[in-house]
């Protein structure tokens, strides 16, 4: 684990500049932007909004590049042979059956080519299990059909509901954000370390926030654990992503990253049971 240090260092660089990841900051009292959010018509990732996600994303991109790169040779390559190897250009077939230098060649090329990936993909897996040192611990329990949250270290904990059609402008969401918006969001502060504890009330649901490249399974009697680090302050949307019954559609995640100060004020507010961001 030592020797792999230096490396995961220098890919973690690496991964996060082809990312080329824009931060962007808002002061405590400004409405917090929708970062985390599909948008009709689009394809691809939603905004890296985390360290985690910087990496993954920018390691996808680098096996496609390498995806591609193969592919299009090995199309090169199959033409080139239908042609320099037709019947026509060959009415006498070869009679031979092995090539040594091209069987080490076809061999040792792909072996490279996965211990290059596997020099980016197991740095960033490692990253992705191994949490740090938390600067804010939540406990998320999935119910049938909602999550709860608890913060240990502030005492306080809520359930967060999905909120119906009437009520998303009067809590501040559009109506676009039916299906995803709740009533009271997860919040957190930014570029801290976020450790989140996950367990099932019932039977087994799945915790995922896309943008910050965040998954984990939510399983009765078992305590579970996984972390993220947002880079940006913003209104993020997830998903129960187990089928877990009847409601599995309408359990949505919601968390909130803002300031330092936006977050103190906030776990006042919490404490005494008005769990909405004063901003909101």
């Amino acid at each position: 684990m030592a020797l792999l240090t230096p490396i995961r260092g220098v890919t973690t660089l690496a991964l996060a500049f082809m990312a080329n990841l824009t931060l962007t900051s808002f002061a405590f009292g400004q409405a917090l932007p929708k970062i985390g959010v599909p948008e009709q018509g689009k394809m691809g990732f939603q905004p890296a909004s985390s360290t985690v996600a910087v990496q993954a994303q920018a390691l996808e991109g680098l096996v496609m590049w390498i995806i591609t790169a193969i592919t299009i040779f090995v199309c090169l390559l199959m033409l080139y042979v239908i042609v320099r190897f037709n019947a026509k250009r060959n009415p006498v077939p070869a009679k031979f059956t092995h090539n040594t230098p091209v069987e080490i060649l076809w061999t040792l090329v792909p072996v490279l080519v996965l211990v290059f990936i596997g020099s980016f993909s197991l740095p960033a897996l490692f990253d992705q299990v191994e949490i740090p040192p938390a600067d804010v611990t939540v406990k998320v329990t999935g119910n049938q059909w909602y999550w709860s949250y608890a913060y240990p270290d502030a005492d306080v904990a809520f359930d967060s509901v999905m909120l119906e059609k009437k009520d998303l402008v009067a809590a501040g969401y559009a109506e676009s954000d039916y299906l995803l918006a709740v009533d009271n969001a997860m919040v957190v502060p930014v570029n801290k370390v976020i450790k989140v504890e996950m367990t099932g009330a019932d039977v087994i649901h799945a915790w995922a926030v896309p943008a910050f490249a965040v998954m984990h399974s939510a399983v009765p009697g078992r305590l579970g654990e996984t972390w993220f680090k947002a880079t940006q302050e913003g209104v993020y949307f997830g998903q129960c992503t187990s089928l877990c019954g009847q409601g599995h559609a309408y359990m949505p995640i919601a968390v909130k990253v803002v300031s330092d100060a936006a977050y103190a004020a906030w776990l006042e507010q919490a404490k005494g049971g008005n769990y909405e961001l004063a901003s909101n």
